[in-house]
Parts: C-alpha cells; sequence; structure tokens
C-alpha cells in the first residue's frame, strides 16, 4: 500500500476538497482523510500510479505539493537534517560575507555550490577566506539580526521527540551557528564546521577536514548505528548538493524547497509547504502536532 498526501504552504493554504476527491477517483484510493483543512489531506493507493510525475508538476501550478511513499514504516524514529535554507532560511555564510561587505561575491559562490556546480570543499574554502580580519563578535550581530527559523521547525522536532524520535542537526555551516540553533529547536546533537579564530578575528580558514557530502553520510550511518535503528527509520531534509547523500541513504529523503538540480534527484519534494510537511507525509494531522 501507498499514501498519497497533497499539501500547501500553511499560512496560504488553498488545497480543495474537489481536487482531493479527483485524483483519489483517478488513482482508485481510498477515503481521503484531511490532516488539516484546506492545508493538507491523504488517501491510500493499492499501487503506484502511472504518470504521476506529470501530475505532480501539474498540481505545482495550483501550488499544491504531492508526495507519495509506501505506507508502511512512513512514521520515522530519526530527523536528519540540514541547516541553512533548511531549518534557518539563509545561509549563513552570506550573512556574514554581507558584513564584511563581499555579500554578492559569496552568494554567488554559495549558489553554485549548492547546485552542485562546484566542489563543496573548495568552495567553502574559498568563502571562508574573503572572511579573513572579520571580527567574531559579527557572528552574535548575524544571529540576531540576520538569521530566521523557518516556519514550522519546532513542531516538527518537538512533534517526532514526543513520539521517541531522535534529531540530529548536520550542517556544512559552522558551529558558532549550529550549537545555538540546535539548542534553541530542540535538536539532541548539533554537527558542522569550525571557524579558526585568533586574537576575536576569524583567520580565514576552517578546521580539516570539512564536513561536506560525505560527513553528512558519515553521520547518519555512525547516529543509526549507535542508536539501533535501521536507515529506513530515518527521515532526512536538506536542500543542496551536498545533502544528497543522506537524502538517498535515508528512508525519506525530503528535499525543502530545494535546488532544481537537487529536487529532480529526490522522490519527496517540497516546494510550497514548510517544515510542518514533513509531519503531514508521516501521517501526523495538525492536531497531533505539539
Amino acid at each position: 500500500m501507498f499514501t498519497v498526501t497533497l499539501l500547501t504552504n500553511p499560512e496560504r493554504p488553498c488545497l480543495e476538497g474537489a481536487l482531493v476527491d479527483s485524483l483519489r477517483n483517478a488513482w482508485g484510493g481510498g477515503e481521503a482523510y484531511w490532516l488539516a483543512p484546506d492545508e493538507a489531506a491523504e488517501f491510500s493507493i493499492a499501487a503506484l500510479p502511472t504518470g504521476r510525475w506529470q501530475v505532480w508538476a501539474d498540481l505545482q501550478d495550483m501550488q499544491v505539493d504531492l508526495v507519495i511513499q509506501p505506507t508502511k514504516g512512513r512514521r520515522k524514529q530519526m530527523l536528519l537534517a540540514d541547516m541553512d535554507s533548511t531549518m534557518i532560511q539563509q545561509e549563513c555564510i552570506d550573512e556574514l560575507a554581507a558584513e564584511a561587505g563581499f555579500g554578492p561575491q559569496v552568494a554567488a559562490i554559495t549558489a553554485r555550490a549548492m547546485n552542485g556546480e562546484l566542489n563543496f570543499e573548495e568552495a567553502l574554502r574559498e568563502r571562508v577566506a574573503m572572511l579573513k580580519g572579520l571580527n567574531y563578535a559579527v557572528i552574535d550581530t548575524v544571529l540576531k539580526n540576520r538569521i530566521k527559523l523557518t516556519p514550522g521547525g519546532r513542531a516538527l522536532i518537538a512533534t517526532m521527540k514526543a513520539q521517541g524520535a531522535y534529531a540530529a542537526l548536520v550542517s556544512g555551516g559552522f558551529t558558532a551557528f549550529t550549537t545555538l540553533i540546535a539548542a534553541d529547536l530542540g535538536f539532541d546533537e548539533n554537527r558542522a564546521n569550525t571557524l579558526l579564530i585568533r586574537n576575536g578575528m576569524l583567520t580565514g580558514a576552517v578546521s580539516e577536514p570539512i564536513l561536506g557530502r560525505d560527513a553528512k553520510v558519515a553521520a547518519l550511518v555512525e547516529i543509526t548505528n549507535r542508536l539501533g535503528l535501521t536507515h529506513d527509520q530515518v527521515m532526512a531534509v536538506g536542500d543542496g548538493a551536498n545533502d544528497l547523500g543522506m537524502l538517498g541513504l535515508a528512508g525519506a529523503g525530503v528535499a525543502l524547497h530545494a535546488k532544481p538540480s537537487v529536487a529532480a534527484q529526490c522522490d519527496i519534494r517540497i516546494n510550497h509547504g514548510n517544515l510542518t510537511a514533513l509531519l503531514y507525509i508521516q501521517g501526523y494531522s495538525r492536531n497531533d502536532f505539539v
């Protein structure tokens, strides 16, 4: 059995009952269940439908996300999340660069790296080098004035943890940010790169080895082994090319507002919903949210 989930942006809910019923009837689905009025609904089907990606594309024009996944085991016991442009709405290194006066240059490199056009590790070294001499205190300024949490993050983590799940934040960004973001959102642990500092100033270097794509995969393997979980029990979420390894290995790999080249390689693509979408696709209703 498979479960079909339809969802929209909670801030602009636009899911119509007629649309849900039409698709359910076309695919011979079971009774529709509304997870949240006008926002998210699901129904079961016996087999994967043909032409589902064309339907997905058509629904994108209507600002509706479509996810189809096996019903069995869809409620996960571990969340493995990227930070930049996933749990928060910004890229931390871009915001630091903006404070240093190199915003556009660094942002351009970040965009190419996240789209898989550049080697992640080399691109990170190049961008960090441009921050040399920046006062470390600027990090606090960026955290307070420039960083905003992605909507739904608190509910996602609190609800999964209330059901016994484990939450890990694994970022190609920096510990100066992940430590605080993880604590604020309720993650059980966090991993990231460490900016090197001398006399209160950034040296323009980062500690080696750099936490990139391979390290995110290693984190998934290590944490699941430690907790006695299987990879199928993990939901991973990210947006960039350096997330593809963990997204492919996890039982549910969610491309959240991802770069097109990244989303194209994932079966679960959320382009309109926020982080609460990760609860809906596990079968949680709005009333279940913590």
